[in-house]
């Protein structure tokens, strides 16, 4: 391959990790076959990143950025409130029926981290950004609609985060869509209530 800038490098080699990481699993994975997957040498990885957990944290990061741009794009304002939020999370949960292996892939990289001395700040870090993601989602539903929460932005954050969390590892595990539906419905319904009042 040619020669690339640095950052883009960086931008192939996460790609690369996310897809055999969601192929053959974190703790499987290495920096050889991430570096096969990319097409590019052992050097290439080395140059960019100082270790597989900066390329994992680069990966986590990624992948919560994706599901964010995906919603907030989403996010319109409904006739209701409740439809502007049963709308975004529809969009985020498209997401996971088109890509369950890209969601089973987090819970990998939780799992992975916690285990593996040295990077259980990883799995605190992804948590951290789902709250943060959760709360731009919310920050955003609020500006569209108008509103001041009557809960703290945190609080509605940290509940979304843990119940879309849950949602979708019962997913993963009964591929339920009906359930999901329902459950998709009743938080939504909730948000409504912690937001609105």
């Amino acid at each position: 391959m040619g020669r690339m800038p640095s950052a883009e490098r960086r931008r192939q080699l996460v790609e690369a990790a996310i897809r055999a990481m969601t192929r053959d699993g974190v703790a499987r994975t290495t920096t050889r076959s991430i570096c096969a997957e990319a097409g590019v040498s052992l050097s290439v990885f080395h140059y960019c990143f100082e270790s597989k957990q900066a390329l994992l944290e680069a990966a986590i990061e990624t992948i919560n950025a994706n599901y964010v741009a995906r919603v907030m794009s989403a996010v319109e304002p409904g006739a209701t409130l409740r439809e502007t939020v049963r709308g975004a999370l529809q969009s985020y949960w498209d997401h996971v029926t088109a890509r369950p292996g890209e969601h089973m892939l987090t819970y990998d990289l939780t799992q992975y981290a916690l285990r593996e001395p040295g990077f259980e700040h990883l799995a605190r870090a992804q948590y951290e950004q789902y709250a943060l993601s959760a709360g731009a989602l919310v920050e955003q539903v609020r500006a569209v609609r108008g509103l001041e929460p009557r809960v703290p932005v945190e609080t509605v954050a940290r509940y979304l985060a843990a119940a879309i969390d849950g949602l979708t590892l019962q997913f993963l595990v009964l591929s339920d869509e009906k359930t999901a539906t329902d459950l998709l419905d009743l938080t939504a319904d909730q948000l409504v209530s912690l937001i609105e009042g």
